[in-house]
């Protein structure tokens, strides 16, 4: 799903929602992604965005760019990992922070995220 806030420019919101894809296993390294328009189509944006977005994915090595074929997850599965572990690291640092500010302890944290993940 494509949600769009106000406070950055779209085609920094369509790189998030590429490079979380990535990471998810969305699409997979080797995998073909759609085309700009297709992809364009989805987000419901202008294809010039889209393909703005892409072309920065691109420049950052996660995917690559047959002539005929169309545009390919990387292979390089390392690249893939060290994206993960970004976004964990990013997703952590962000929870910690909103932690601290109501005085939850890493450990209190710890336990609640033991309790939430029994649910």
């Amino acid at each position: 799903m494509w949600e769009f806030s106000n406070d950055r420019p779209v085609y920094l919101q369509i790189i998030d929602v590429v490079l979380t894809r990535i990471a998810s296993g969305v699409y997979n390294p080797g995998e073909r992604i759609p085309s700009v328009r297709d992809l364009a189509e989805e987000a419901r944006v202008n294809p010039n965005t889209m393909q703005k977005a892409l072309s920065e994915i691109e420049r950052l090595g996660y995917i690559t760019s047959q002539r005929t074929a169309g545009k390919f997850i990387t292979e390089d599965t390392a690249i893939i990992g060290t994206l993960k572990k970004s976004k964990a690291d990013n997703i952590l640092g962000n929870f910690v922070d909103e932690m601290k500010m109501i005085n939850i302890s890493i450990d209190e944290a710890i336990e609640l995220l033991k309790k939430y993940d029994s649910k």
